[in-house]
């Protein structure tokens, strides 16, 4: 009988214990209950390794995880390299240092699956991680809403002169001049994905022409709708040739990475306006900076560059034909928080052993 009352004293703390530990989710080490080995066989839980800050307010969603879930939350490297070896699933949620995941992929020998929060995810891709079996998945799509509205937002900032509007308004002058406006223009999407659609769906209510071009494009083949003409790689300069607004929405691979050069900004009217939200160094910003101060170019909306944080003195900084954000056009209400719900839509499939969402093809690079 004593046998008997010790081991369900013993139950009763421990069934204590898990509850204690998952109200207690987050903190910079591991979770309270993955120190019980003995719960741990080959029907364990899941450990899943999450590089982020622990007190970030977008990863509450992960609360929800099945309450048998390992979790380890941490910035840390020395607590995630000595977590990784537990891991099961890594979800990197850290936007700032991409060298977290490299640093500990290596030690993480029992990992499956690695999920990115981001979309583009050509910094987290280490040679060790293109090489593996591990399934890779991003955050795609997710944030496609905000950067189409910024495209949308840049060429409406040209199209009306909004530096002009500013700059009389702070001057205190009645400034009456004659503007262009959308109707009739043109807009070239490089890579028309995700978020090259919705900007293509957003763009057609203003009566624009909308060009596209892709890596598998067939020369004028419709892809939807909202697409006029469809431009394959090699035409590039035709299509640009032919845009008021060339927005890039392309990911960065090795096959993207300087596509825009001094011969296709020549190739553009002097009027045409470039927008990129996709990623920096797929612009040679040393020929578009060359074109914007010769005045071959009317302009560019710039929300990402070769080099982040854009460095103090930048020439950008400085031209009035510069519409300059901080890597920030995605950044909306709630979409780190969605990109988190996404992930648990998508472990939900990993323990069911379904196909997941997003799957990045490693070696492409998205």
């Amino acid at each position: 009988m004593a046998k008997q009352r010790v081991g369900r004293q013993l139950s009763s703390a421990r069934a204590a214990f898990r509850h204690a530990s998952s109200v207690a989710r987050y903190s910079n080490g591991l979770r309270s209950a993955s120190t019980l080995p003995s719960d741990r066989g080959s029907s364990a839980p899941l450990t899943l390794l999450v590089i982020g800050d622990p007190a970030a307010g977008y990863l509450k969603p992960l609360a929800g995880l099945p309450q048998e879930t390992h979790v380890v939350v941490s910035r840390d490297l020395d607590r995630l390299q000595a977590a990784a070896p537990d891991a099961d699933v890594i979800l990197n949620a850290d936007f700032r240092d991409p060298s977290l995941l490299a640093e500990i992929f290596p030690r993480a020998t029992r990992v499956r699956w690695v999920h990115a929060l981001s979309a583009g995810v050509e910094k987290l891709i280490s040679r060790e991680i293109a090489a593996s079996s591990v399934a890779m998945t991003n955050g795609r799509g997710l944030f496609t809403i905000g950067l189409a509205e910024w495209i949308v937002g840049a060429m409406v900032y040209f199209a009306y002169d909004f530096r002009r509007l500013i700059r009389s308004q702070e001057a205190g002058r009645w400034d009456s001049f004659e503007h262009d406006r959308l109707y009739g223009r043109t807009l070239g999407i490089i890579g028309y994905g995700a978020i090259g659609r919705a900007a293509a769906e957003r763009t057609r209510v203003f009566g624009m022409r909308i060009l596209a071009l892709r890596r598998n494009g067939t020369p004028n083949a419709m892809v939807d709708a909202a697409v006029d003409a469809v431009y394959p790689r090699d035409r590039i300069r035709e299509m640009l040739a032919e845009c008021d607004y060339a927005a890039i929405t392309a990911p960065l691979t090795a096959e993207t990475r300087g596509m825009l050069g001094a011969a296709e900004i020549a190739a553009m009217k002097t009027s045409a306006v470039i927008i990129n939200v996709g990623r920096g160094p797929v612009v040679d910003e040393a020929a578009l900076i060359r074109a914007l101060e010769s005045g071959k170019l009317r302009g560019a909306a710039l929300d990402v560059f070769e080099t982040e944080p854009l460095p103090a003195g930048h020439p950008f900084y400085a031209r009035e034909n510069v519409l300059l954000s901080s890597h920030t056009a995605d950044r909306v209400p709630g979409s780190r928080t969605r990109a988190v719900e996404f992930f648990m839509r998508n472990f939900e499939h990993f323990r069911a052993g379904e196909p997941l969402e997003n799957i990045v093809d490693k070696h492409a690079g998205y």
